[in-house]
């Protein structure tokens, strides 16, 4: 076998082991079959919880950076990485926040803290941070590819798919690869969905025979059936002044498993909410009206409008707007 295709082997062979939810990619279907038929044992796929602290210290921008702050800040981002390589994760998190509140202008030490904060599985506080580092270098390619990361574990699809791209124009490495190739099969089901949504608007817009207009409304009425309800129901809402929450969801998406709990419970804390629940792939006439690219999200209504909505399995966030549109 040619020796550069058993180095791809062994690295593909090391990413399992490290997060052996790759297995569960629909692409690698027979990979996991193979291994099961040897008496394998898969773990579970796994959705990481989004993180709902308080955001993390930035430094200001608007002080001046001599070369004894930028010597101090190396100093500390060099402790950080010998606590990352110990394992001592919030260790390694607060020395390079020291080192961010000395040298603030540096993009690299918000991309390292990021990467930190991706390791203790806290993707909202390793975007706030790849958004700082962009913001001091729109050319940073561990920004992007930070941001990317965090994005698909919220199952924000496309955005982690353009962000990982970026950062593999800027920067190629394996990992990057590695991630692109995990996310691209739901980016893809997003897509099939949004054609799905353009191919049924371009065909409302022909006028067919009379054999295919019955048969054309047959089609829609068995699919408007759940839209009709769920405008019925929208309406009644709008009469009451009901605050109203859509949250659309596709049973291939894991976000939206760990999301899905958490929308119940809400819904019996919040007895006044209309809370509607819809699958965009049995509904797909309903996420076409709603110009869904996305899931989970969420939308807020009240008196017939949109006042919010949330895109990503962002706990804290739909908590947050609940409390807010409902009292």
């Amino acid at each position: 076998m040619d020796v550069s295709k058993i180095q791809e082997l062994k690295f593909f062979v090391e990413s399992c082991q490290s997060d052996p939810s790759i297995l569960h990619n629909p692409s690698l279907g027979f990979f996991k079959t193979f291994l099961q038929s040897l008496g394998a044992k898969i773990p579970p796929p796994s959705t990481p919880k989004p993180d709902d602290d308080p955001p993390q210290k930035m430094g200001d921008l608007s002080i001046e950076v001599n070369d004894e702050s930028r010597d101090l800040a190396q100093n500390l981002k060099s402790k950080a990485i010998e606590a990352i390589s110990e394992g001592n994760l919030d260790e390694a998190v607060d020395h390079l926040t020291e080192a961010i509140i000395v040298n603030p202008s540096s993009a690299i030490l918000y991309a390292t803290r990021a990467s930190v904060y991706l390791k203790l599985r806290k993707p909202n506080a390793a975007i706030r941070d790849a958004n700082a580092a962009l913001q001091i270098n729109a050319d940073s390619a561990k920004g992007y590819k930070m941001r990317g990361m965090a994005r698909a574990m919220l199952g924000v699809w496309e955005d982690a798919a353009r962000d990982l791209g970026l950062a593999s124009n800027l920067d190629h490495d394996e990992e990057i690869s590695s991630a692109l190739k995990k996310i691209q099969p739901n980016v893809h089901k997003i897509k099939e969905h949004q054609r799905k949504y353009e191919r049924l608007r371009r065909e409302r817009k022909i006028r067919p025979t009379e054999h295919e207009k019955e048969k054309a409304q047959a089609k829609t009425e068995a699919s408007f059936t759940k839209r009709i309800e769920l405008e019925t129901r929208l309406t009644a809402s709008s009469k009451s002044n009901h605050l109203a929450i859509l949250y659309f969801t596709a049973t291939w998406c894991g976000p939206c498993r760990f999301m899905a709990p958490l929308f119940t419970n809400l819904a019996a804390k919040y007895p006044k909410v209309l809370f509607l629940k819809i699958d965009i792939d049995e509904a797909s006439d309903v996420a076409a009206k709603w110009n869904i690219s996305s899931v989970p999200t969420f939308f807020f209504t009240k008196n017939g409008k949109e006042i919010d909505k949330v895109v990503g399995a962002d706990k804290s966030s739909l908590e947050t707007k609940i409390a807010k549109y409902a009292s």
